[in-house]
């Protein structure tokens, strides 16, 4: 969870300097010509940008993936503990009620003889 906040956190830093720098250079008591030119530079620097950050966010897709598969693996592997365990005390309940029913069935048979 924390390197996914991370990734976000990188990938907004990035984003919000890009604009703030962008911001900084229209707003600047610079001339026309020098102020067009700056932006050319910066310009032509965000697919460069872009490529960084578009790294960034695979990067941290696969890892959030990654981690997502192993939580759905544990998930997986306790509910079928929980099904077994299930099944388990399903078969012994069952065995004992018919334990009590053959021991009730048994004392009953002497008197159902002396009704006879």
């Amino acid at each position: 969870m924390s390197n996914n906040r991370s990734g976000v956190f990188f990938g907004g830093l990035m984003l919000g300097a890009t604009i703030g720098a962008l911001t900084g250079l229209l707003a600047a008591p610079r001339t026309g010509r020098e102020t067009r030119k700056i932006l050319k530079k910066s310009a032509s620097a965000i697919p460069e940008l872009a490529e960084d950050l578009s790294t960034s966010v695979q990067i941290q897709a696969d890892r959030l993936s990654a981690s997502a598969l192993r939580n759905w693996d544990e998930t997986l592997d306790r509910l079928r503990e929980a099904i077994a365990a299930g099944v388990d005390a399903s078969q012994r309940e069952s065995q004992v009620l018919k334990r009590q029913t053959s021991v009730e069935d048994s004392d009953s048979l002497p008197q159902q003889l002396e009704r006879s």
